[in-house]
């Protein structure tokens, strides 16, 4: 989306801010491992071209932390529903760091990986080329999340991965009901919280659904 609109705040988002009904939502990390990686920040569109980007600082750098009232009702709301790619991981940082529980959830990676089962390629940048027609970049996916003034490259980078959300999960559920798999996929969404606080647990490896 060249004309989006990327808002950045500071510890929560803004008062009176309504996003919907239906949001999306990602995160930025120092890494991969929820224990050690501190949150930095979380990306939410409402699907309308807009991105609101909350950075999170913890108090030993000026900021507020998990003090962000705002932002975890919203997370934790149960009227609104959360679309994620890859739930797992950003549910699991987000109760870990916010100790906030979101959902209701959708997820774009797990909708994919159910119907889209003639090819590997589910990441979000192969969905949006293949069902959207649009090409987004992941030059900033490893780029320092917890400095304290970000790049515009940083947040055009982290706008886009909520931008398109909405469209994609639009086109996912059609190919959901298709094939007749939707009830099993909102199964697999129920339980996606579960999933994230067993990995928080240690839970995943070894998987407990293993053999």
């Amino acid at each position: 989306m060249p004309n989006a609109r990327i808002h950045l705040h500071r510890g929560d988002l803004p008062e009176g801010l309504s996003l919907g009904p239906v949001v999306a939502v990602d995160t930025e990390t120092m890494g991969l491992n929820p224990h050690r990686d501190r949150l930095c920040l979380v990306q939410l569109s409402a699907g309308d071209g807009t991105a609101h980007l909350v950075q999170i600082v913890p108090p030993r750098l000026g900021g507020t932390g998990a003090d962000c009232p705002r932002l975890r009702a919203l997370l934790a709301d149960p009227g609104t529903v959360k679309i994620f790619h890859f739930a797992r991981f950003d549910l699991a940082i987000l109760r870990h760091a916010l100790g906030v529980d979101a959902a209701p959830v959708r997820c774009t990676k797990v909708a994919a990986k159910l119907v889209r089962t003639f090819t590997d390629r589910h990441g979000l940048r192969d969905l949006c080329r293949e069902l959207l027609g649009v090409e987004i970049s992941k030059q900033q996916q490893t780029s320092d999340w917890g400095a304290a003034e970000l790049t515009t490259e940083q947040l055009a980078y982290a706008a886009s991965d909520v931008l398109h959300l909405h469209a994609l999960w639009e086109r996912l559920e059609g190919l959901l009901r298709r094939e007749e798999r939707l009830e099993l996929a909102e199964a697999c969404f129920r339980f996606l919280p579960h999933r994230a606080a067993l990995d928080l647990l240690g839970y995943s490896e070894p998987d407990i659904f293993d053999h």
